[in-house]
């Protein structure tokens, strides 16, 4: 008799980082992990739907080191940031934080990231999975700027929930919960160097906390948790369930570099009037007049509840032929159905356009629906600040 078939053994060897927290996900239980910017990332904990449970009443901690900072300092850096992204980045002050679109000279999507302004002329991009390190230095050569473009020691954690407030206010005072959203903040905990930072991947309440010294790594991660604890902090893997719902796209699966800003909503973000030129300029202009020939738009998706996220895209059909693509889907626990985001031409784009998705629990019914499902918590609570 044959033996069964074992599942493969996928070596990565040291090409792939472990972050600075990598031993403390281990010792608390991480069960399974992607490769994301070349680092490890926890995928799970073990139970997904219990950590959206957490992430949605309780509150959660996230090793996002593969988060790699991409620096960007020197007499010209804000110019260079300006160039890079058709975002006017001119209203972003020393101490806030911006979200920017990276573009190339057609205007597709390199990247998506959220810009700190640390200084004047110090910026740190926090990007999605790709190479922006490797962009942004290709792109300083020849741009005549003095810049320099460079990794600095720098390990994101996210700190997510509606109960994060009480848990950064433990760390680090009153100001964690009087900063306002999008802001940031220098300091130092217990002998720990940092940026706060009040962003996240989540749509609810949350902090980002950006380790300035990788040393730290386990003694910040267990500061966390101890605080945590009076709270039910557990700590979990981004979560899939509450990106979909709250219209956290994620680059490579929502959108790519055949996408531009205008495919993905975010064409507010494109600003002709700003005195600077800006990678994609013309080409972004000639998108604007004619408008984009497809569209990202969340899905409603009739059927039995789907059992994972889909692993693959998923071929959007108007009965016959495939109009585009289901980029993530997933069951809301919430919503009690179905949802999802999907690329589709435009003329299939409108609210309430019924469509096929051929996925791997069989063909389908969706429609197109009104998204995102739960606009982002912004406001801190006036009774978690006294």
């Amino acid at each position: 008799m044959d033996k069964p078939a074992l599942p493969p053994l996928i070596s990565f060897g040291p090409r792939v980082r472990k972050s600075p927290y990598f031993e403390a996900t281990l010792r608390y239980g991480a069960r399974a992990f992607t490769v994301y910017n070349h680092t490890y990332l926890p995928a799970s904990y073990g139970d997904n739907v219990a950590d959206y449970w957490s992430l949605v009443n309780d509150v959660t901690l996230w090793d996002v080191a593969c988060q790699r900072q991409v620096e960007i300092s020197g007499p010209d850096a804000f110019d260079f940031i300006q160039f890079l992204t058709p975002r006017d980045m001119s209203r972003c002050e020393v101490g806030q934080c911006q979200y920017m679109a990276l573009t190339n000279q057609e205007g597709g999507i390199v990247n998506d990231a959220i810009m700190l302004r640390l200084e004047e002329q110090l910026f740190w991009l926090s990007p999605g999975d790709g190479d922006v390190l490797w962009w942004a230095m290709g792109v300083a050569v020849n741009s005549g700027m003095d810049v320099k473009v460079r990794e600095p020691d720098v390990s994101p954690l996210q700190l997510q929930g509606p109960k994060s407030p009480r848990v950064a206010r433990e760390l680090f005072g009153d100001w964690a919960v009087e900063m306002k959203y999008y802001r940031l903040r220098e300091t130092v905990l217990d002998g720990i160097p940092l940026v706060v930072s009040r962003t996240g991947w989540t749509g609810e309440l949350g902090y980002e906390l950006y380790l300035r010294d990788s040393q730290f790594g386990d003694q910040l991660w267990e500061r966390v948790m101890d605080a945590g604890r009076p709270h039910n902090i557990v700590p979990a893997a981004p979560s899939t369930i509450r990106s979909i719902e709250g219209g956290l796209l994620s680059y490579v699966s929502d959108m790519t570099v055949d996408d531009n800003p205008y495919v993905i909503g975010m064409g507010q973000f494109v600003d002709f009037a700003q005195p600077g030129d800006f990678i994609g300029k013309e080409a972004l202009k000639k998108i604007s007049v004619a408008g984009p020939r497809r569209r990202l738009v969340g899905v409603e998706i009739r059927g039995d509840p789907l059992t994972a996220p889909n692993e693959e895209f998923w071929d959007v059909t108007d009965g016959t032929t495939k109009v585009g693509h289901v980029t993530r889907c997933v069951y809301s626990p919430r919503l009690e159905k179905n949802i999802g985001w999907a690329n589709v031409a435009t003329d299939f784009a409108d609210i309430g356009t019924e469509l096929r998705v051929v996925s791997t629990q069989g063909d389908m019914a969706a429609v197109v629906c009104e998204a995102p499902w739960f606009k982002p918590q912004i406001q801190i609570p006036e009774e978690m600040k006294s």
